[in-house]
């Protein structure tokens, strides 16, 4: 299915982890980027409360929602991450046979991972940027990288033909960050 709408180039992945810095990295995000919203490890309640808290931002400040899991959350989510389903279909991948896999599963869009070392894989090998040359080479799917990511680093990448970049602890660092506050300046 194609997506009715532009595919957001900049993401942010929720957890729990994030707290209430959520909501600053809600208000950080550009006008037009998504949110993978994933909040596994709440209960069924909480996480069908804060989903729907969620989109409500995201809706009032022009974000596109992506859900992730198998659980459904309620209204709001224009599509799933990493199954079938209704919607735009984003698809994470960790090797060239992940992403392969999601392509067939119908992705619209891969997110691929860990690009570098980052607190949500510790210990994970980080591809860097050669690995991550080889894995997309030739996909027909647009890429997001994800992993240790931030404007400068994702700047470096853009030779790989990479779509756009994802990221939690970007999002939730402080404004001290020069490249993000650029980024926030370009909202209208």
């Amino acid at each position: 299915m194609r997506p009715r709408h532009p595919l957001p180039q900049l993401w942010l992945m929720t957890d729990e982890r994030m707290g209430d810095l959520l909501w600053d990295a809600l208000a950080r995000l550009p006008r037009g980027s998504g949110v993978v919203f994933r909040h596994y490890g709440l209960p069924s309640g909480e996480r069908g409360a804060l989903f729907a808290r969620v989109t409500q931002v995201a809706r009032r400040r022009g974000l596109l929602v992506i859900r992730a899991g198998a659980e459904r959350l309620g209204r709001g989510a224009a599509g799933v991450h990493g199954r079938r389903g209704e919607g735009l279909r984003t698809w994470p991948a960790h090797s060239r046979r992940e992403a392969i896999a999601g392509i067939r599963a119908g992705a619209n869009l891969l997110f691929v991972s860990p690009v570098f070392a980052t607190r949500s894989h510790h210990g994970a090998r980080a591809l860097g940027r050669a690995r991550l040359g080889l894995m997309i080479r030739g996909l027909q799917v647009p890429v997001i990288a994800l992993g240790g990511m931030d404007p400068r680093r994702a700047a470096g990448l853009k030779p790989l033909d990479i779509y756009g970049w994802a990221a939690i602890d970007a999002w939730t660092a402080g404004p001290h960050s020069r490249a993000l506050r650029k980024l926030e300046s370009r909202e209208p």
